[in-house]
């Protein structure tokens, strides 16, 4: 069983975990996910870790409650156990030859940026971390990224924290500054990581997009996160997750990536059910 040593809240929807999985802890690399069970009868959720100890054995993931499985994990407490962990899965950040980078994390998709900057920026590259929030109530991981990165951008929509800017206008004042970027990543929803994607590449620099998608079995067979990049079907689970942001389908992808959206909402709606103990069997 996969214990739960350590729980902390980032705000009113972000959760931290820390979980003893010491063989996935042993193999683990920064970009890589993994996919877990909550107990016999749960569905498979894929979650990006965001860190991993291989001396303490644990890996770290930060969630957003917004559906069935993340709310029935909320209500898991420190000394419970998650029934499956399968990981590492998903192909490791690249980072040979990069020296200087530019992260962009948008809403909660800075829980998926925070060990991607920081991986690279213990690699030995210089990253500059913008981090985009709605409001200053959704803002998190800024203490860690600071500590983690060479320069962090905090900017929000509303201007109630940080600069009142969106990432796209950060991310063009810092190139138009002169900060020469081997390479920009984005994570986040993916209007905003097109949107970097495409100001990147008006300015000839290489971007990496991060993609998050629905899957089940993490090994390509299912077909679930099937997206499309450079016109051929890949898949985000084993071609993936980090895929040139210039050859992405991104009009395919937004379109997939709502295809659920009505379900969550109905079991946001339905958060009694979710709370009281209920296991679904079907």
């Amino acid at each position: 069983m996969f214990e739960i040593t350590e729980k902390r809240k980032l705000n009113e929807n972000m959760t931290w975990l820390v979980i003893y999985a010491p063989l996935v802890a042993r193999k683990a690399r920064p970009g890589q996910f993994i996919i877990l069970r909550t107990d016999e009868y749960g569905e498979r959720i894929p979650l990006t870790m965001a860190g991993h100890n291989e001396e303490d054995g644990t890996i770290d993931l930060i969630y957003a409650t917004v559906g069935r499985t993340t709310m029935l994990m909320d209500q898991l407490e420190e000394g419970d156990c998650f029934a499956d962990i399968v990981g590492p899965l998903g192909k490791p950040t690249h980072m040979e030859g990069l020296k200087k980078v530019c992260v962009v994390g948008g809403g909660s998709g800075n829980a998926l940026a925070y060990p991607l900057a920081t991986g690279m920026h213990k690699h030995g590259i210089e990253v500059d971390m913008i981090a985009g929030f709605k409001n200053k109530d959704l803002v998190i991981l800024e203490d860690e990224f600071r500590a983690g990165t060479d320069n962090l951008y905090m900017v929000t929509d509303d201007g109630s924290y940080g600069e009142k800017a969106f990432t796209t206008d950060k991310l063009k004042q810092l190139i138009e500054q002169g900060n020469k970027y081997d390479e920009v990543v984005a994570v986040g929803p993916p209007i905003m990581m097109k949107l970097v994607c495409k100001l990147a590449e008006e300015h000839g620099i290489p971007s990496v997009a991060s993609l998050t998608a629905y899957m089940i079995d993490g090994s390509g067979m299912c077909g679930g996160c099937r997206c499309i990049i450079g016109g051929e079907n890949k898949f985000v689970c084993v071609d993936g997750p980090e895929f040139d942001g210039s050859l992405v389908d991104w009009d395919e992808l937004i379109q997939r990536s709502t295809y659920y959206a009505d379900q969550e909402a109905e079991d946001r709606a339905h958060v009694c059910r979710l709370t009281g103990g209920v296991r679904y069997h079907d």
